[in-house]
């Protein structure tokens, strides 16, 4: 074996070393912030856990309500595409012409704006439902909405 290969030998060791130890303090940390073998942490180490969760939860939930929010808009746009053909179609059948349903979409609207203003307002643990339901034909037909707005 060459003095090159004992070197790189070496170098190989070393490294193997360096990657079992890193691989060790990542499973430690794995299990503290799994709330794990946490009963030898100091204060210190217990309040950066908490800041590293804290800003973990903080960014998962701007996530989540960002792909709320898109999911939200893209119902929305597609509830107006299925209004809008629902009353073409109920014209097209009945050759009359039906009432606009651009008033009923700007009520939708309007209690998902109070109902996202009042979800700003508070807290974060409460839920908002918005419950509605459509009786009989569309000219002839009850709204009955349900919301948290005043």
């Amino acid at each position: 074996m060459t003095e090159a290969d004992q070197q790189y030998m070496q170098h190989l060791r070393l490294e193997t070393a360096n990657l079992a130890k890193k691989i060790e303090q990542l499973e430690v940390s794995k299990r503290r912030f799994l709330g794990r073998d946490i009963s030898s942490c100091s204060y210190e180490e217990l309040q950066g856990i908490d800041r590293q969760l804290e800003q973990s939860l903080r960014k998962i939930r701007a996530r989540k309500d960002h792909v709320f929010s898109e999911q939200i808009e893209q119902l929305k746009a597609k509830e107006r595409i299925l209004l809008e053909e629902n009353a073409k179609l109920r014209e097209k059948s009945n050759g009359t012409r039906l009432p606009n349903w651009q008033p009923l979409i700007q009520e939708k609207e309007a209690a998902t704006n109070c109902s996202q203003s009042s979800r700003s307002t508070s807290s974060l643990d409460q839920d908002h439902v918005e419950t509605e339901l459509f009786i009989g034909l569309p000219r002839n037909s009850l709204l009955i909405t349900q919301t948290g707005c005043s």
